[in-house]
């Protein structure tokens, strides 16, 4: 393991996760601008939560991550750190473009594929992260578990609107 950062680089790698993290919900935020009306307009399963608990979910979530992915960076180590942040980093490219796929191009089967290759890179992160924190590995199980959860709803609303998906 390397030695500590200083301080000011820890702060500054804290914040360039946060401002990573979020950038990619904005990108997603701007892809699924109709997502309100889009959402109304979708038959869902009784068990579809409201529109409106999205956005504090991913919120925590986001948050979550960029801490997550800033203890990982911030332990250096050698090897290991690197190319676990590089994936991190290519795997918020699937993160982002799943709100664009389902709620502006509207395509519920390449919205299943992208959630479901964007599960498998969770759960790959976790697997790098690991070894170099077991604390930064479970800080994503919120996140895997909401992907879960994301992943049977896109099914079911994708099954239950064949006209608009």
């Amino acid at each position: 393991m390397s030695p500590p950062r200083p301080l000011w680089q820890s702060v500054l790698g804290l914040c360039s996760a946060l401002v990573c993290c979020f950038g990619v919900a904005a990108i997603g935020a701007f892809g699924s601008m109709n997502a309100p009306s889009f959402y109304t307009q979708l038959q869902q399963p009784s068990w579809a939560p409201p529109a409106w608990l999205f956005g504090p979910v991913w919120t925590v979530l986001y948050a979550l991550m960029a801490v997550s992915v800033w203890r990982v960076w911030q332990l250096a180590v050698p090897g290991k750190s690197g190319r676990a942040v590089l994936w991190f980093s290519g795997h918020l490219v699937l993160n982002g473009l799943w709100s664009w796929v389902f709620f502006a191009w509207q395509a519920g089967g390449w919205a299943m594929v992208n959630i479901t290759a964007l599960w498998l890179s969770i759960a790959l992160c976790m697997r790098l992260f690991w070894p170099i924190s077991r604390a930064a590995s479970l800080l994503l199980l919120p996140y895997l578990a909401w992907v879960t959860f994301a992943s049977v709803l896109n099914w079911a609303m994708w099954r239950l609107n064949p006209g608009l998906l």
